[in-house]
């Protein structure tokens, strides 16, 4: 019995972990304003999926609601990527 509640514990927090690990996904992207027109590229976390459709379902949300429209989600990749894009994201890494 005592084995069997440890079995469950460790289930439990390896489910727990779970969630942890996919907030470790980001995006990078290509988005517009217009008029005077404006582009930029940016890098942003992702909370609802790890995939290049989620991906452009969440990225596109976020930056309308700040007045962009998405042209591009680029890639999506996880924390290892992150640095080699900071410099290129410049105001844009992490904002939205």
């Amino acid at each position: 019995m005592r084995h069997m509640m440890i079995i469950l514990a460790l289930i439990a927090v390896a489910g727990g972990a779970l969630p942890a690990a996919a907030a470790e996904c980001y995006a990078d992207y290509k988005a517009k304003r217009d008029n005077p027109l404006k582009l930029h590229y940016g890098v942003m976390q992702l909370q609802q999926g790890c995939d290049r459709q989620s991906a452009r379902a969440e990225v596109a949300g976020r930056l309308q609601r700040n007045g962009w429209t998405l042209l591009n989600v680029v890639s999506v990749f996880g924390p290892e990527g992150l640095e080699g894009r900071k410099a290129n994201a410049g105001r844009f890494y992490l904002r939205f």
